[in-house]
């Protein structure tokens, strides 16, 4: 199996095949719109606008698994993205990244790229803390931990990177320009 053998839905519910990002280098998102990392969409577009041209996608796929951090119908979502951080590139339908109702595609990601931890600093002990309340084995298991988490993936569809809703930007944007 590869990435091009999933399809995910948009948020008008037509099936797009992930065969049509061949030969591109995608960022595959989960995203909320009311979280402390929604901040993050203003990066993201910045990345977007800065690497599309040489053939760089941003797959966001809205999810509301993480506290509820992300109300609302698959519209209302995009119409947030639009206005509040003028991205231009789409959401797809708002779905689980993980348990028994979890996007295959997201299922593929974790198994090529596991949970590695959230780094240092501040925000790394915090997401620890929180997590370890919720369950205290959550580092032992490859599922996505919270809203931001991103799999970087070059131009052969070869899952290269995972970047925890932790990780600087910049990280994420050198590791982009890297496979462009």
């Amino acid at each position: 199996m590869s990435i091009y053998d999933y399809s995910l839905e948009t948020r008008k519910g037509e099936e797009v095949s992930m065969k049509n990002f061949e030969g591109k280098v995608l960022l595959v998102v989960n995203t909320a719109t009311g979280c402390g990392f929604t901040p993050q969409y203003e990066q993201l577009e910045e990345m977007y606008e800065k690497y599309h041209d040489q053939g760089f996608e941003i797959i966001d796929v809205p999810c509301n698994q993480f506290a509820g951090q992300t109300p609302g119908t698959d519209e209302e979502v995009h119409e947030f993205c639009t206005l509040k951080y003028k991205t231009k590139f789409d959401q797809f339908k708002k779905s689980d990244v993980n348990g028994e109702n979890q996007l295959p595609l997201f299922a593929y990601l974790k198994s090529r790229k596991g949970f590695e931890g959230f780094g240092k600093g501040v925000k790394a002990m915090a997401m620890s803390a929180m997590l370890k309340k919720i369950d205290k084995n959550y580092a032992s298991n490859p599922d996505i931990k919270w809203n931001f988490t991103k799999f970087a993936v070059d131009r052969n569809g070869n899952v290269v990177a995972r970047f925890e809703p932790t990780a600087k930007m910049d990280d994420v944007d050198k590791c982009v320009a890297s496979l462009l």
